[in-house]
């Protein structure tokens, strides 16, 4: 019994401190500097302890199979985690083959700033609209185009930062 709650231990810990990785390296690319130092301090205790009872049994096959299922793990929760903590900020670009001037309006009428670019394709001239927005509204965004235009060509791309321009409180429904 000692010995599985040992590889549990392990296992767990791994997770533990691999979504703590993840979550932190993260908040470095977006800037976050504090709290990216504060996770790195209890990541690395909890990887420091996690290693030495590993190395002191090299030749315990089920301690390797767990920190190495536990490392795996890890990263998908890590990555489950920061998904759920939508940080940040997201620029979207729209193409729609339905009325521009409609979808400006709707979105706009939510609350979300929106910039309509001319852009040049094969077909011609159409309306490239650009949005900025936090992370965590791209779920409402992805409700109205769905309800818009299911088929409309759209990007969403990481921001590391927005400043000035229009960005109003998006309205709660």
């Amino acid at each position: 019994m000692e010995l599985i709650f040992g590889y549990l231990l392990i296992f767990s810990a791994r997770i533990v401190d691999v979504s703590i990785s993840v979550v932190r390296t993260l908040l470095m690319v977006r800037g976050k500097k504090i709290q990216a130092a504060c996770l790195g301090c209890i990541e690395v205790f909890i990887y420091i302890t996690v290693l030495t009872k590993i190395m002191g049994q090299l030749d315990n096959l089920g301690n390797l199979i767990a920190y190495s299922l536990g490392f795996g793990t890890g990263q998908i929760v890590g990555i489950f985690i920061e998904q759920k903590m939508a940080l940040g900020d997201a620029t979207v670009q729209v193409i729609t083959k339905e009325d521009e001037s409609q979808l400006v309006e709707l979105l706009r009428g939510e609350g979300f700033g929106v910039t309509v670019i001319p852009g040049y394709g094969k077909n011609g001239v159409k309306q490239i609209l650009h949005i900025a927005l936090k992370r965590n509204m791209l779920p409402k965004f992805h409700e109205i185009m769905e309800e818009f235009d299911k088929d409309a060509f759209i990007t969403v791309m990481d921001t590391k930062s927005i400043r000035g321009g229009y960005m109003q409180r998006l309205k709660r429904k």
